[in-house]
């Protein structure tokens, strides 16, 4: 009987174009595609072998959702009613390198005709190594063993589609014992059809003088039908007064910003 051993390294690094485990490089880690309904793109993918024999690489593509802390989970394929995966082709899906040899495989996305909404799945990409019954169990025949994982991002989205909508909501305080700031939470909830990243800021304004003072913003990427908990920080010495403290999200694509406020005392 065979025995399957995964060690299993999921790297999601968005804001990177190329990502390593120890012994291979991919890249990108980000494809978008943006084919409009009934058109055919294609994408290349590099795989480098940096170890220092014939290594074979699988990929495998898979889905994913996202939780309002922004985590990537994998859910069986067909959970996600948002899932490319049936429109991907990957040419080819197992290769092997020499070596230091780099391979280029093709990302093939063809859209179907109602193709009309954004979706996305993952490929990870494996190595995978074939190792003899002594090295593992004296009363094995042989093992596979599969090392670090490399996970691949696939966004669609037609060029057709200006569907971006999203509001901010729920500002609330939650700053805890022993906290050098004062910590805020806010909903950030996608309402539109394309996967928008935006800047999510805090402003408070003096009501007795109405200075206003901004705060550095921070960056989230939230999906269609999804909301992202944010959480934004300000000074705890701040002086006494009254406060208007405000939320501004801001998504690009020429949509107005989005704002939630309370009512700040420091006393």
């Amino acid at each position: 009987m065979k025995t399957l051993r995964f060690f299993t390294v999921i790297l999601f690094l968005i804001l990177s174009f190329t990502a390593f485990s120890q012994d291979f490089e991919v890249s990108p880690v980000l494809m978008s595609f943006n084919a409009d309904p009934g058109e055919i793109q294609k994408q290349a993918l590099s795989i480098i072998n940096h170890t220092g024999r014939p290594q074979k690489y699988i990929l495998k593509l898979s889905d994913y959702t996202v939780d309002r802390e922004g985590n990537k989970k994998n859910v069986a394929i067909g959970a996600n009613k948002h899932s490319c995966i049936d429109w991907i082709t990957i040419s080819p899906s197992l290769i092997e390198l020499n070596p230091n040899q780099t391979a280029s495989v093709d990302i093939i996305m063809t859209v179907p005709k109602d193709g009309f909404s954004t979706r996305w799945c993952m490929i990870g990409v494996q190595a995978v190594e074939e190792h003899s019954a002594a090295e593992v169990d004296k009363t094995l025949s042989s093992v596979v063993l599969i090392v670090p994982r490399i996970v691949v991002l696939v966004k669609q989205s037609p060029k057709s589609n200006r569907n971006y909508k999203a509001n901010i909501s729920n500002l609330k305080e939650v700053t805890k014992a022993g906290e050098k700031f004062r910590t805020f939470e806010v909903l950030i909830t996608n309402t539109g059809d394309n996967i928008i990243d935006a800047s999510v800021s805090l402003a408070l304004a003096d009501m007795q003088s109405a200075k206003e003072e901004k705060f550095p913003a921070e960056k989230v990427t939230v999906y269609p039908e999804a909301s992202r908990v944010v959480r934004l920080k300000i000074p705890k010495d701040i002086a006494k007064g009254k406060y208007a403290l405000a939320a501004i999200l801001d998504y690009g694509h020429r949509q107005p910003l989005e704002g939630t406020q309370m009512m700040l005392e420091v006393k």
